[in-house]
């Protein structure tokens, strides 16, 4: 029975790519599936091979623990120089974004708050 690898919701294209090269370059049999049309299911990278599953999972493992170490490090240099995304930037770039998530915030904690004493 095929075992799900990896949910392919929210994951970059890059690191799709470097995970089927991963399973590629160990001879790891496996298949995608693709998004729904009405976005119920992201797809996925499926593991064919219940025996390779645990390897997969190890490699997986391994593989995430590099790239979050790489990422981490690359947002560290971006932000040394100057080229990392801060509230400051965010609010620069796209400031009818910010300003309008701020008031969905506060309206949303304005209404958690009030509720209690609405219900009285």
């Amino acid at each position: 029975m095929s075992k799900l690898l990896l949910n392919l919701r929210n994951v970059p294209d890059d690191e799709a790519a470097e995970v089927r090269a991963l399973l590629d370059q160990h001879r790891i049999a496996y298949y995608e599936t693709t998004p729904s049309p009405w976005g119920i299911s992201a797809g996925g990278i499926w593991i064919s091979q219940p025996e390779q599953v645990a390897r997969a999972k190890a490699l997986m493992s391994e593989y995430q623990a590099q790239r979050g170490a790489r990422m981490r490090a690359e947002r560290e240099a971006a932000l040394r120089e100057g080229r990392g995304e801060t509230f400051g930037s965010l609010l620069r770039e796209r400031p009818g974004y910010v300003i309008g998530m701020l008031a969905a915030i506060l309206l949303v904690l304005g209404l958690t708050l009030a509720l209690p004493y609405m219900l009285l």
